[in-house]
C-alpha cells in the first residue's frame, strides 16, 4: 500500500485493514505497529518536512474503536540515517551553512493498540523477566526488575537494529533482499510483551517472514500475508530454517 498515489488513497485501503484486525483478534489482546514519520519533499508535498504518520496511524485506529495502549520509541543513529538517505536536515554541512534547516534523525516507534474487553487467556509471566532481548544486557541488581526497567522504558536505547533476518539468513547471494527489514529484538519484545506461547501471531505485511520467523522461535504460531513473490519465496525458506532449528531444539 506504499504504492498509493495519495495518503488520502493510502488510508482508505488501510482501512479495510484495521477493521479486519479488529474482527481477528481477541478481546484485551493488542496489535503492535512498527512505524516511522515520513519525510515531506518538496516536488511531492511543496515543502521540505515531515508528515507524522504515527499521528495519523493513532487517529485510524481509535477511530475504529481500538484503544492506545502504550507506544515505545527506538533510538537509531542519526548518523546512519544521514548516510543512508542523504537528507538535507541531517548534513553537517547544512549545520554550518544554515541551522535553521537542521532536524533530528526519525526515530522508530512501536505503537500498541488493544481491542477492548477482557482478555480471556492472561500474559502471565510467574518467574519474572528471566532472559533479556536487546543490548547491554543488565547483569546486576535483581535482574527482573532491572530487565524490566529496560522493556517499560517509552525509549528503547537498546535495539540492535543490524539483528534482522538479512543478516541472520542471508546466506545465499541470490536470496531476496528486504529493503527495510524490522530489527527481531522489536519483534521478540512485542510478542514477549503482549502474546503466550502456543499463541497465533499475524502479520498482514509479512515481507521476509520476520515477525512469523520470531513467533516460531519464540514458541508460538504465525500467520502472515506477503503480495510480493520473492519475498514470500524466501519468507518460507526463513520460516523453515525457524521450525528447523525449533525442532532440534525440542530434541536435544
Amino acid at each position: 500500500m506504499g504504492n498509493s498515489a495519495t495518503d488520502d488513497e493510502f488510508y482508505r485501503h488501510f482501512a479495510f485493514v484495521i477493521n479486519h484486525l479488529m474482527r481477528l483478534l481477541k478481546p484485551g489482546r493488542v496489535v503492535a505497529v512498527d512505524c516511522m514519520n515520513v519525510p515531506a519533499m518538496k516536488g511531492k508535498d511543496g515543502f521540505i518536512g515531515l508528515k507524522d504518520f504515527r499521528g495519523d496511524l493513532i487517529r485510524q485506529f481509535t477511530s475504529r474503536g481500538f484503544i492506545f495502549h502504550s507506544e515505545h520509541c527506538a533510538w537509531k543513529d542519526p548518523l546512519i540515517e544521514a548516510t543512508r538517505t542523504k537528507a538535507l536536515g541531517l548534513m553537517h554541512k547544512q549545520l554550518m551553512k544554515d541551522s535553521s534547516m537542521c532536524r533530528a534523525g526519525i526515530p522508530q516507534y512501536i505503537l500498541a493498540f488493544r481491542k477492548p474487553g477482557d482478555n480471556p487467556n492472561p500474559i502471565a509471566h510467574p518467574n519474572g523477566l528471566d532472559y533479556f532481548i536487546g543490548e547491554n544486557e543488565p547483569t546486576s541488581g535483581y535482574l527482573s526488575h532491572e530487565r524490566w526497567r529496560r522493556y517499560a522504558s517509552p525509549v528503547w536505547m537498546d535495539i540492535d537494529f543490524s539483528r534482522t533476518l538479512n543478516y541472520r539468513a542471508g546466506r545465499d547471494v541470490a536470496d531476496e533482499k528486504h529493503i527495510a527489514p524490522m530489527a527481531l529484538d522489536l519483534i521478540e519484545r512485542a510478542l514477549w510483551l503482549w502474546s503466550n506461547p502456543g499463541d497465533v501471531v499475524l502479520t498482514p505485511f509479512m515481507g521476509i517472514g520476520s515477525e512469523v520467523y520470531c513467533a516460531v522461535e519464540m514458541g508460538r504460531f504465525g500467520i502472515g500475508i506477503e503480495l510480493k513473490d520473492t519475498y514470500f519465496k524466501q519468507a518460507k525458506k526463513n520460516v523453515a530454517g525457524a521450525s528447523a532449528e525449533k525442532t532440534a531444539d525440542l530434541l536435544a
